[in-house]
């Protein structure tokens, strides 16, 4: 693990060579009061395609968000994607992989409905295959619901809990963030190329090291939620200092991308 650093000057040149792996709330986009506020913004829904058509088709997106949830996010927009953290996968040919069963968390949809219910600003997030709770409008509950949670889980090998921003969540153990990325690297049109991962979270940890692993290039957004000189570690080589600073320097690498691509000709 390293500490955050700022990205050194000519570090982050783009490369056609790149896969380009994005999460999706806190990198592209900021967080709203519930996830249902979140939007994209023009500049975004422009981007995405250009850096899609600079890289070949290789940009994914990556998020803690279902398959159908990001796809209304950014309709008319159809991206490959990993939704639920891995567990779900549209491939580059549209093809819907699943993991996991949703009745796998029937027994713990009335408890955490329950959890939610039992204080104002608490907000069940049922994913199917996944179940979150929000506290972003409840901080001060942020311990009680953790320990609730983790006690609603116990010592279970089958489910894992994913502490992200504002939010506790269960999932199966079935996929990853970084079991995501390594799949989209075995398959067209990502196989062959440099991995490269922005991500906010701790959610986007596994991510991070899959791509440290295979040699490509790991970008934290922002400060983990705290001051520069208490951002907590992470596995992650570069860092950016938030969304809107991701946005211009995905904007940049498109223009370049783009003027690269121009200069060698068809």
């Amino acid at each position: 693990m390293t500490t955050l650093a700022p990205a050194p000057a000519g570090a982050l040149v783009p490369d056609p060579r790149w896969a380009l792996f994005l999460d999706v709330d806190g990198t592209l986009l900021h967080f709203a009061e519930t996830p249902d506020g979140v939007r994209p913004d023009e500049a975004v829904c422009r981007l995405l395609p250009r850096l899609q058509a600079a890289l070949g088709g290789a940009v994914a997106l990556i998020s803690g968000r279902g398959v159908r949830d990001l796809d209304t996010l950014f309709a008319p927009l159809r991206l490959p994607l990993a939704g639920l953290h891995g567990l779900e996968h549209r491939d580059a040919q549209g093809r819907l992989h699943v993991l996991g069963e949703a009745e796998a968390l029937d027994h713990l949809r009335a408890p955490m409905r329950a959890l939610a219910e039992s204080r104002e600003g608490l907000l069940l997030e049922d994913k199917g295959r996944a179940l979150a709770i929000h506290f972003r409008q409840a901080p001060g509950e942020a311990a009680r619901v953790e320990a609730v949670v983790a006690g609603l889980v116990g010592g279970s090998s089958d489910l894992r809990l994913i502490h992200g921003k504002m939010v506790i969540e269960i999932k199966p153990r079935h996929a990853d963030k970084g079991s995501a990325v390594r799949a989209f690297m075995a398959e067209a049109p990502f196989l062959g190329r440099i991995p490269v991962f922005l991500g906010d979270d701790v959610t986007d940890e596994d991510a991070f090291r899959a791509v440290n692993d295979l040699g490509g290039v790991s970008i934290h957004i922002g400060h983990g939620g705290a001051t520069p000189e208490k951002a907590p570690e992470t596995a992650a080589h570069y860092r950016l200092e938030g969304v809107d600073r991701t946005v211009q320097w995905l904007e940049r690498s498109a223009k370049a991308l783009e003027t690269l691509k121009e200069d060698r000709g068809p």
